[in-house]
């Protein structure tokens, strides 16, 4: 392989191929040469050649002399060296084939290795560029530097670059370690630069690391009589500090393996988080920019080991050190930012005698210091903006702190949540190794789930596994089940989960600490703001300590927040701990009347003398309250909605603390509601948990009551013999107690179980049997239910008229009471009726006012029944592809539900519509 032409012009000018020497000797060849390396891949034609050849001679010398030297030096570089083209001469080299050019690539490169933090690199970049350098440039052919305008000015960029490149390479030598073998040459520096100071203030460290501190100081003192005597200036102020930290015999200074960085151990088997370290390596991306990031979160969510990983990452962007703070401070008392700033200071080289006693003018040195440093701040577990502004100097910053920190408003927030379910098993198999895990991966995932993702309590979890190498994972998972010895277990060597929570507990007061104690008595997800008005209005507080979430907005239009279930379990330790072992049963009975009263409330709002007011925390115009009227229920639906796993948690809570009455009554209050809406697990959930507290109490009526509902559930369910037998066990009670009312109620509904077993004629006369034991004015729902009831009977024994009689009795009785709800049922009953009687009309005037209702009402499931029947009135009418549209909307809503029955007659009409 041919070897590569490279031409040296920094000293004597060389030209060589490999070993072989092809520099000129003739100086009109040479002169010739230079011209060609100075304009690399510039055409040059013949004249301009001349021109450069002799430039006094006023272009008097032939074309031909200078073709003739040109292909004299062609035949000693190559023709493919030097080219032609159109007349014009080219020399056809990479940059990296002339040796000044590569001298700038490599010293650019390693100044740029030394600023991302690659000591190694940048020491072998510069290395190499200083080995490039023997001297001015073409000292042998210009030596004068007149003869090229190129000359002069090449000369002084490279020897500056050089002189820059033997800066940053001393800088690099001395954090290595290597003063000792640094003085000689440093000292010879001085000499021959004596203006130069940064060599003065490397050779000073270099002798005082070597033990050589009176030296170091004479040779401040040489270079301050040198400016004061020729300039009258003093030296710059990095070095008069230098100086006085050396005079000071500053311990700081003999740290020479390069930059302070104070960060804590980086977190073992740091796992997950990929996205929040992607935006934090972004935002600390650049050295020069004053970013401030705060990376916020519950107790226990992993702040600080996220932002310490993150630090460590970004560590070689920061060649001037990274500077860490844990404000938080012994015994959970905040520390001073004057502390900090003092520590800071030292680090940065301040002596003692030049600290400043003041926190302002401590913070007006620390920006000093800071400005043209590339540092990175990390401020961990900041407890206020207060605590933190005084920190805030020229250089990205990263503040962990449980609080947003909201009024630090320039500062980019990332929210730290719990880990996801499978973060959480890809933590443990890091912690306790994947062999284990793998043999137990059922167990690792019920770990994880225990530990609900928080990673110190995963982190604690592995530890004790680790020290338990005879225990499995199933095990531990066991042991964690029970809520009681939770938080006990959750330890290991000084690591404790509950140390977590306390440092955050005890820093809050008095009334924070008694909402938080209060909050511990619920199980539920989340809650809304009436609750937390009810127990002390100190959910900020909370939200701003990390023990309490804000966790969205719901359909009512409520804040709602949250508490991890380990926050929970604190909450309850300290609640008893504090205030006795009753203090969970009175916390509920002080929440259940109020709970109870808004169940009712938004159930019954048309009914007359019922509570008309504010649902308590809805968001609205009036203060954050939004009021419902008495002629619209949307409201009080949606409060309902937002509230359902929250109230049947609470169902949960009661009969856990043995308050059956108030158990079994929440349940049956909320029966219709998840009836309606066909919430079928929760009211599983809690229809059991009624029944099971009417009968610890003792009260026969109540379990009466409770069989009843789960009669209505088994009916929802579809599961008729079961709905019988309950139902039949209640109207037995009502019948033994004498209570007519509600026996004609469980008559409707084992009328209702009859027909679907296909015995009409025992479902009509439990029908006409309740019918006969209601009154149309004082009880108009239950005799409108009852001839719903009737009218479906009717229907399906083709007794049209009957039927559409009682639907029609049925919708008049509740638009009187304005009950919309069972009102646009009855509707679609008596359409589907009218269409069986082939009064398509009437059938479409019925199915329209009842989804006009259930738009009002904003309920989606009504609104999808309604939908179904007129898609089956625009098949009466003959468009099919209107009824096909119709019949998809409906099954878009109820193909997430257990409702059956129009889910069948919207894919029976999909079906007919079918296109051939």
């Amino acid at each position: 392989m041919k070897p590569v032409m490279q031409f040296r012009i920094m000293g004597a000018l060389r030209a060589h191929a490999g070993a072989d020497d092809r520099t000129p000797t003739a100086p009109k060849h040479r002169d010739l040469l230079v011209i060609f390396i100075l304009n690399p891949r510039r055409p040059l034609t013949v004249a301009r050649l001349r021109q450069l050849l002799w430039p006094r001679e006023g272009g008097e010398r032939s074309d031909s002399l200078v073709r003739g030297y040109v292909g004299a030096l062609r035949r000693l570089v190559g023709d493919d060296v030097i080219t032609t083209v159109s007349g014009a001469y080219t020399l056809a080299v990479d940059d990296d084939q002339i040796d000044a050019h590569r001298f700038r690539r490599l010293v650019e490169e390693g100044l740029n290795a030394a600023g991302a933090g690659q000591e190694e690199r940048a020491r072998a970049l510069l290395g190499e560029a200083l080995d490039l350098w023997r001297g001015p440039v073409l000292e042998d052919v210009d030596p004068a530097g007149h003869r090229w305008a190129e000359t002069a000015s090449l000369r002084e960029d490279l020897e500056e670059l050089r002189l820059l490149a033997v800066e940053r390479r001393n800088d690099l030598d001395l954090a290595a370690g290597r003063h000792r073998m640094l003085v000689a040459g440093l000292g010879r520096l001085t000499r021959l630069h004596p203006l130069w100071q940064r060599f003065h203030g490397q050779y000073m460290l270099a002798l005082y690391r070597s033990g050589r501190r009176a030296e170091a100081l004479d040779a401040y003192g040489r270079l301050r009589e040198a400016l004061d005597d020729g300039h009258a200036i003093e030296p710059d102020p990095e070095l008069q500090l230098l100086y006085h930290r050396m005079l000071h015999d500053d311990v700081s200074l003999h740290i020479a393996a390069g930059p302070p960085v104070l960060l804590p151990h980086d977190v073992a088997h740091f796992t997950g988080r990929d996205d929040l370290l992607g935006r934090l390596d972004r935002l600390t991306a650049d050295p020069a920019s004053p970013a401030m990031v705060v990376v916020h979160g519950q107790a226990g969510t992993g702040k600080s080991a996220l932002a310490v990983h993150a630090a460590w990452r970004a560590r070689p962007r920061y060649p001037d050190g990274v500077f860490y703070a844990d404000l938080r401070g012994d015994h959970g008392r905040p520390v001073h930012p004057a502390a900090v700033l003092e520590d800071f200071l030292r680090w940065l080289g301040c002596p003692v005698q030049a600290m400043p006693a003041t926190l302002e003018r401590r913070e007006n040195l620390f920006r000093t210091y800071t400005a043209n440093r590339r540092l990175l701040l990390l401020l961990d577990n900041a407890v206020d903006e207060a605590q933190v502004r005084p920190l805030l100097a020229s250089c990205p910053t990263i503040v962990t702190s449980r609080s947003p920190l909201g009024g630090l408003t320039d500062a980019e927030r990332l929210p730290v949540n719990v880990l996801d379910d499978g973060d959480a098993v890809a933590l443990l198999v890091r912690l306790i190794g994947p062999g284990r895990a793998d043999a137990e991966a059922a167990a690792t995932r019920r770990l994880g789930r225990v530990c609900g993702g928080l990673p110190i309590a995963l982190r604690v979890a592995g530890s004790r596994l680790a020290a338990h190498p005879g225990w499995t994972v199933g095990h531990l998972a066991g042991l964690l089940e029970d809520e009681h010895r939770r938080l006990d277990l959750l330890h290991s060597g000084d690591q404790t989960v509950r140390s977590v929570y306390s440092v955050g507990y005890e820093g809050l007061p008095d009334k924070a600490r008694r909402m938080l104690r209060t909050l511990g008595a619920l199980s539920a997800p989340d809650f809304a703001h009436w609750v937390t008005v009810l127990f002390g209005d100190e959910a900020e507080t909370l939200v701003e300590a990390g023990l309490l979430e804000t966790h969205t907005i719901d359909v009512a239009g409520q804040v709602r927040y949250r508490m991890h279930d380990l926050t929970r379990l604190y909450a309850r330790e300290r609640l008893v701990a504090e205030s006795g072992e009753n203090a969970v049963r009175q916390a509920l009975t002080t929440l259940i009347g109020v709970a109870m009263t808004m169940v009712r409330a938004s159930r019954f709002p048309l009914t007359s003398g019922s509570f008309s007011g504010s649902l308590p925390g809805a968001q609205g115009s009036g203060g954050g309250r939004a009021r419902f009227a008495t002629t619209d229920i949307k409201e009080s639906v949606n409060w309902l909605l937002a509230e359902r796993a929250f109230l049947t948690s609470l169902v949960e809570d009661l009969h856990k603390a043995a308050l059956w009455d108030d158990a079994r009554r929440l349940a049956h209050l909320l029966t219709p509601f998840l009836e309606r809406h066909r919430f079928l697990d929760g009211w599983r959930r809690i229809g059991e948990l009624g029944l099971d507290a009417a009968r610890q109490a003792g009260d026969v009526h109540a379990e009466a009551l409770a069989l009843r509902d789960l009669g209505d559930l088994h009916r929802a369910e579809r599961r008729w013999d079961l709905a019988h037998d309950r139902l039949r066990l209640a109207l037995g009670v009502f019948l033994r107690t004498g209570d007519a009312r509600n026996a004609a109620h469980t008559r409707r509904r084992l009328g209702q179980v009859l027909l679907e077993q296909d015995r009409p004629e025992d479902a009509e006369r439990n029908l006409v049997a309740s019918l006969a034991g209601l009154d149309d004015h004082t009880d108009p729902h239950g005799a409108a239910d009852t001839r719903r009831a009737l009218g479906t009977l009717f229907h399906r024994a083709g007794r049209l008229d009957e039927a559409a009689a009682a639907l029609v009795r049925a919708v008049a009785l509740l638009s009187a009471t304005g009950d919309r709800h069972r009102k646009a049922d009855a509707l679609l009953d008596l359409a589907s009726v009218r269409l069986s009687q082939r009064l398509v009309p009437d059938a479409r005037t019925a199915a329209q006012e009842a989804r006009s209702i259930a738009v009002r009402l904003g309920d989606r499931l009504l609104n999808a029944h309604a939908l179904v029947v007129l898609a089956e009135v625009d098949l009466a009418e003959g468009s099919p592809g209107r009824a096909r549209e119709l019949a998809d909307e409906a099954l878009t809503v109820l193909r997430g539900t257990d409702d059956d029955r129009p889910r069948s007659r919207a894919l029976a009409i999909l079906e007919a519509t079918r296109r051939p």
